[in-house]
């Protein structure tokens, strides 16, 4: 028998992959009788941020994780094949049915019992517990990692803006793939195209915009105001420099605006947020504006004049372990080899990252023989970076070629040096 506490991608990946090993799992998930301040649904592996999982292809640090996950057996790689949205070379899901099929899995699989409670502290079974509660960890749980983890790290993140399909005009906008990738001849995303002056009037809104005021206990944190790169709030990063976003979420490359037959200045691209292509999401537009702000200053973008938003952008505090001085590299604790921690609780992020440091938590839990992977696998590299006792300031870390050890061999082109580190 394995405890399991937290029913989200993390938590799914270490409950199934204990089940498909023969052994009986114990899942508790608070909803519906609790929920974070970021969830919504009572259905299991819910996403709250973006419905985007990144890159598909194997060549890229994303699309190789994923094959690791495919290979080791992974739960939601194979729900989000069912309810995948054209996304270009991404891959992006219809998150409602999403969260809908891993919790028809979960459910149906008879060797995994859900419980509904809340978890007021770690358990302590004498049998393999897994923690995976995620980043919004709080109350008595949180206080009772506290007291064994010496205190949480934590950073904020952010979401971005959802508008309906058929409030964007596609008399200034038009559907592309940068550099004709996707499944769709037409191109798999909206595009809203700037000239130079609207672009530099929008810039000039955006960091002149009103922001949210942090909660008190947000402020009071030793890690205050941390920021995930991955995540950064769209107008933090414009406020970096006049130019900031046309090199990050509004970069044009790839492009051609078919009024102009000519790359815009900038660009906005809008990605589907479900299958029936009804709603899309403003991609990169992660935001802590106030709503009223974000309608003004959205607004201004070609094409979303008189966009209707269905939901807003948010932002909220996540909180981590300090990995490096807690775990080892098949997700135990140092000081409890019985127990485990898995998904973003440990400073890995990204969907993908905290789904397979479940599936790996998840076997070995149930494993006499733990299983850890090679440095030079994605998975591996990964998980021994947050659990690389040298690190001292761990920073949330998601897939990247980054973290792979140097190849022995000199190869020209990032491209093939990124072909060669798969293999």
């Amino acid at each position: 028998m394995v405890t399991i506490v937290g029913a989200g991608l993390a938590g799914c990946e270490a409950a199934w992959a204990a089940a498909r090993r023969g052994i009986r799992v114990r899942l508790f998930e608070q909803k519906p009788i609790k929920y974070s301040p970021a969830h919504k649904k009572e259905t299991f592996a819910e996403l709250v941020c973006s419905n985007s999982f990144k890159a598909a292809r194997v060549n890229s640090a994303a699309g190789l994780l994923k094959e690791e996950m495919r290979r080791l057996g992974s739960l939601t790689l194979e729900c989000a094949a069912e309810c995948a949205v054209d996304a270009g070379g991404a891959l992006a899901v219809d998150r409602d049915l999403f969260t809908a099929a891993v919790t028809e899995r979960i459910m149906s699989e008879p060797l995994i019992e859900v419980i509904h409670e809340e978890i007021t502290q770690i358990p302590d079974t004498g049998e393999s517990v897994i923690i995976a509660t995620g980043p919004l960890t709080e109350g008595k749980l949180a206080e009772s990692i506290e007291a064994l983890t010496g205190g949480m790290l934590h950073f904020h993140d952010a979401a971005a803006p959802i508008v309906t399909a058929e409030s964007i005009d596609m008399e200034k906008a038009f559907f592309a793939s940068r550099y004709g990738r996707g499944e769709n001849a037409e191109g798999d995303y909206i595009n809203c195209p700037f000239n130079k002056e609207e672009y530099e009037r929008f810039h000039h809104e955006l960091v002149n915009a009103q922001s949210v005021e942090l909660h008190e206990f947000e402020k009071s944190s030793r890690d205050q105001f941390k920021v995930y790169e991955g995540c950064m709030p769209i107008e933090v990063l414009a406020k970096r420099g006049a130019d900031a976003v046309r090199y990050g979420a509004m970069k044009p490359v790839g492009l051609t605006d078919p009024r102009t037959g000519h790359r815009p200045w900038a660009a906005v691209q809008l990605r589907k947020e479900n299958s029936a292509g009804t709603l899309y999401n403003i991609v990169g537009f992660q935001t802590n504006l106030k709503f009223g702000e974000q309608k003004r200053v959205f607004s201004m973008i070609p094409g979303l004049e008189n966009a209707e938003f269905v939901r807003y952008g948010v932002m909220h505090r996540n909180s981590f372990i300090d990995s490096p001085k807690l775990l080892n590299a098949d997700l135990s604790v140092r000081s409890r080899k019985d127990l485990f921690f898995a998904g973003q609780i440990t400073g890995v992020e990204g969907y993908m990252e905290s789904a397979a440091s479940g599936i790996l938590a998840g076997i070995n839990a149930v494993s006499e023989k733990r299983l850890i992977l090679p440095a030079d696998t994605m998975l591996g590299a990964l998980l021994g970076y947050i659990s690389d006792k040298s690190v001292t300031d761990l920073q949330p870390m998601g897939a990247n070629m980054g973290i792979l050890p140097p190849l022995t061999e000199t190869i020209r082109g990032k491209q093939d040096r990124d072909l060669a580190e798969k293999r």
